[in-house]
């Protein structure tokens, strides 16, 4: 009994407790609201006080002219000093802190594999865990902060370690492997925006830090996201760099029309930090590994829109040896890509067609040697390569919500675009050097914070060396046909997958 009556005590103290501090709590932000009501009340009248001063100041007579300067001048310093505790209060208020949002996916993926040998392998239930944890304050109307931390795993241990150390754990696709158990940073950068370019109707952006840059235009489609920056037929890969974004509407009187400028490193010329000159470059095996492109956007009206890109990027990488674990650089890559894209067929034809979306893209390749090293792709001299990619995305006819996707891509024998991000499991499916054919149905079952997507993917190759990197060791094609026996070289493959991702 004496039990019982101590811990109604304790509860009912906890209760009494709780309730308090929400009183304090409500009453907190009762006098903040009491306090920015009066502010704003004030502000008002000395705004109304300042329009009748600067009435006076156009006809000013010769004995109030500087009375009235004087006040004006007061009068702005008092508005801007209260405009200040405003702006504390509404911080206080509204939390003046970082915006989260969870994107946490569940997936299943069925795995099979023709070698070119005529074996076969499989994995006929690979399960993974991956979460986007979301983040983004602005400072104010001009500066803003996003960011991404990332964990991509599948369940339990691996029972193989990595043969392709250098590979996997890459920088590029570190959040976009299924690898450890770490959470990473994603992506980290500060957007600032204007209106005006020096004067100019020109509305601009400037951004730097760790960009978003996987998941870009077209395989944004598939992935169910709000499309990155590039052109993802070419670029799909994690990145650290800066971009300029200028808006050309009001200069080119086209819907949409913009252009951008990128940059950035994907391999610092550095030493460990325990090596005899920290971060000093001068025993590093590879260069600093560049990038720089534009992407031009001349038509989007958000029905109609075209697109182009062209990227440079220098001191690309492959390793030493097929066995080594040490990269070297190689040389250059030049990629060029345009695309077209309907969003809603006809005008007022059906709904099912105002719904109904479908693109075309072409993309190359030119490779750029340098003189001394392994070559390129199998070549000392620059080699040429391309890819086509068609798609459509329609409303689903079982149901009211749901999204099908019908997508095929081909890339010839030296087609090497850098989109090792891409998510999939059993590699790029816009890098192949073959045909790749795609079906996907896309399924909100709670609103779209809950949803459901069967995907299905199948590769056929005609060339090896697709997932490569860029130079002779791992990127030379070699056709199917031709491989000698013993080499794991793949023929086919295929992944169906089905996942369950949670969205708020």
């Amino acid at each position: 009994m004496k039990q019982r009556i101590m811990v109604s005590a304790i509860a009912a103290a906890f209760m009494t407790t709780g309730a308090i501090a929400n009183d304090a709590l409500l009453e907190r932000f009762e006098k903040m609201e009491r306090e920015m009501a009066a502010l704003k009340a004030e502000l008002n009248a000395l705004k109304n006080e300042n329009t009748k001063l600067s009435s006076q100041l156009s006809a000013p007579s010769a004995d109030s002219s500087k009375t009235a300067v004087a006040s004006s001048s007061k009068l702005d310093e008092t508005l801007e000093e209260m405009q200040d505790q405003i702006d504390d209060l509404n911080k206080k208020s509204n939390n003046n802190n970082l915006k989260w949002g969870v994107d946490f996916r569940t997936s299943v993926d069925n795995l099979r594999y023709k070698m070119a040998d005529g074996t076969t392998r499989k994995n006929d239930a690979l399960f993974s865990n991956r979460l986007w944890l979301n983040m983004s304050y602005a400072a104010n109307e001009n500066i803003s902060f996003t960011g991404q931390l990332a964990y991509n795993k599948i369940f339990g241990e691996r029972s193989m370690a990595s043969s392709s150390a250098p590979f996997e754990g890459f920088d590029w696709v570190s959040n976009e492997s299924a690898y450890n158990d770490e959470l990473r940073v994603r992506s980290a950068y500060f957007l600032y925006n204007d209106d005006e370019f020096f004067g100019a109707d020109v509305p601009w952006t400037f951004s730097i830090g760790r960009r978003p840059s996987t998941e870009g235009h077209l395989i944004n489609l598939r992935d169910d996201v709000d499309a990155s920056s590039p052109l993802a037929h070419a670029v799909n890969v994690e990145f650290d760099g800066a971009s300029a974004k200028f808006g050309m509407e009001e200069i080119s009187g086209l819907d949409g029309s913009y252009f951008k400028l990128c940059a950035g490193r994907g391999m610092s010329n550095a030493e460990p930090r325990f090596a005899k000159a920290p971060y000093s470059g001068e025993d590093a095996l590879t260069n600093n590994n560049d990038m720089i492109g534009i992407i031009v956007v001349p038509y989007d009206d958000k029905q109609y829109s075209t697109g182009l890109q062209y990227t440079y990027a220098t001191n690309l990488i492959d390793t030493v040896t097929p066995v080594s674990t040490n990269m070297e650089a190689v040389g250059a890559l030049h990629t060029a890509t345009a695309f077209a894209m309907v969003s809603g067929i006809g005008e007022g034809i059906s709904d099912f067609l105002d719904d109904t979306t479908v693109f075309i893209s072409g993309a190359m390749s030119k490779t750029d040697p340098d003189a001394g090293k392994q070559g390129m792709l199998g070549s000392n001299d620059g080699k040429t390569g391309y890819s086509y990619w068609i798609g459509t995305q329609f409303p689903s006819l079982i149901s009211d919500e749901g999204r099908w996707g019908i997508e095929f891509n081909h890339g010839s024998n030296y087609w090497r675009p850098i989109t090792y991000g891409e998510d999939t499991m059993i590699g790029s499916k816009i890098a192949a050097r073959g045909d790749a054919y795609e079906v996907y149905f896309t399924e909100p079952l709670v609103d779209d914070i809950l949803t459901f997507q069967l995907r299905y993917t199948y590769i056929d190759y005609d060339y090896t060396g697709s997932n490569g990197f860029f130079g002779s060791s791992s990127g030379t094609p070699t056709a199917i046909g031709d491989v000698s026996s013993g080499t794991d070289a793949v023929s086919k493959a295929q992944d169906i997958r089905a996942y369950l991702r949670y969205k708020f």
